[in-house]
């Protein structure tokens, strides 16, 4: 699947976002290692915290069914304003994927390419945290 598919599997998944709060849909389609392509939607509560953002949403269902090994991201809001991951959303895509995961975020006119490490430099990892217990 080339990124112009896996931007228009999240622009898909838009429609199935619950998000009567801020209006703001997002979409988000990840592909496995193995070519599997998982889909997530953001889900408000009116507790703000208790939402679910729609990267997060679709790495469940990916590691739900067994896939921890990430090929790549795409991710689209209604607005299509080349909304990035949040913080969070980095954060647990950093967790299961390299810092050269690409990460394409539609544009109105294009779709934008990075790479998970230039979006999160200097992630929290598991050897981050073993060096700091070394260090104590």
């Amino acid at each position: 699947m080339d990124a112009t598919e896996l931007v228009a599997r999240a622009r898909e998944a838009l429609d199935d976002a619950y998000v009567p709060y801020s209006e703001y849909r997002v979409g988000a389609a990840l592909e496995t290692a193995d070519g599997t392509v998982y889909t997530g939607c953001n889900i408000e509560n009116a507790n703000y915290s208790n939402s679910l953002h729609a990267e997060e949403v679709a790495v469940a269902g990916a590691v739900r069914d067994g896939h921890t090994e990430f090929a790549r991201l795409a991710v689209a809001s209604g607005a299509r304003d080349g909304v990035t991951p949040c913080g969070m959303c980095r954060q647990t895509l950093a967790e299961f994927a390299d810092a050269d995961l690409p990460v394409f975020c539609d544009e109105r006119d294009a779709v934008r390419e990075y790479a998970l490490g230039e979006l999160l430099p200097n992630t929290i990892s598991f050897d981050t945290l073993e060096a700091a217990k070394r260090e104590e």
